[in-house]
């Protein structure tokens, strides 16, 4: 198996990549254009975007450089904060697509669960989902209950919830909820900070398999059925957190991995994130 051939099946019968690069801070302009060309010719085929980054235009124009076909590649985006609301989503959503310059998205987020907004705000990525504007919708830095709210209401079940996954915060809960409802989890921040791939047990698994941290770490979100989405701007490392799929983690060293949780985020949680200085 493969970067290219590794894939794991939404809810809906689309395909989407277990590995992708995610472009989080990476600048407009040359620096995200390489690393996502890098990506691509790595064997990537998958690249995580949002309008809060304010890159998609050059993540578009990378894409249209890299000679692969359009059909080849899952492109996803994100409506932030202040772009909730059923017109103002429809809106943000047509600004996205024209900015990647694409006609059909792969997959469309809702970046984060604006209290008293995110069930409005998904009637029209429903809307979108049903008019062909989009291949998958989903959610990104929903707890389950959030995703209980949403499907009060929700005619059509997110395919994906993308949140904070890595050792340190390995929401099991979350996973075993979002496998009971046929909802990909997608984890951001695979590899922490520069901590993790310093921990003594998951440098000790790497030399075990005589590959890196980050490769080990990529592996362990792999092997408990989560897309990882490292972000990287470096050549080097694109291509090295790609070599995850000629290995296997054994289940001593998933549990080793496992048991490292200690439900410490590096990111915010979504019951605490400033929502009013958002949305504005």
């Amino acid at each position: 198996m493969s970067i290219q051939t590794s894939v794991t099946t939404l809810a809906n019968g689309v395909k989407m990549p277990w590995l992708g690069l995610g472009v989080y801070q990476a600048e407009k302009g040359e620096e995200v254009k390489n690393a996502v060309l890098t990506a691509v010719q790595a064997g990537y085929r998958s690249i995580d975007t949002a309008s809060f980054y304010d890159n998609e235009e050059s993540v578009g124009e990378a894409i249209q450089e890299s000679g692969v076909p359009r059909d080849e590649l899952f492109i996803t985006t994100k409506l932030w904060n202040n772009e909730h609301g059923f017109d103002e989503a429809l809106e943000a959503f047509e600004r996205s697509r024209k900015k990647l310059g694409v006609d059909v998205v792969d997959l469309y987020l809702i970046h984060w669960p604006v209290p008293g907004k995110f069930k409005e705000t998904w009637g029209a990525l429903e809307k979108l989902y049903k008019d062909g504007k989009v291949r998958a919708i989903g959610v990104s830095n929903f707890t389950d209950q959030h995703l209980e709210e949403l499907l009060k209401t929700a005619e059509i079940t997110p395919m994906v919830n993308q949140v904070e996954f890595h050792p340190r915060l390995f929401q099991k809960a979350l996973l075993e909820y979002c496998q009971s409802h046929d909802i990909q989890l997608e984890g951001w921040r695979p590899l922490g900070k520069g901590d993790l791939l310093d921990h003594d047990a998951v440098k000790e698994i790497a030399d075990k398999h005589g590959k890196t941290p980050a490769q080990v770490l990529v592996r362990w979100a792999l092997q408990n059925k989560v897309v990882s989405i490292p972000k990287s701007v470096t050549a080097e490392r694109i291509r090295s957190n790609a070599e995850v799929f000629d290995f296997e983690l054994d289940t001593k060293d998933m549990d080793t991995i496992n048991g490292m949780n200690e439900n410490a985020r590096y990111g915010l949680h979504p019951d605490e994130f400033d929502y009013a200085s958002t949305t504005k």
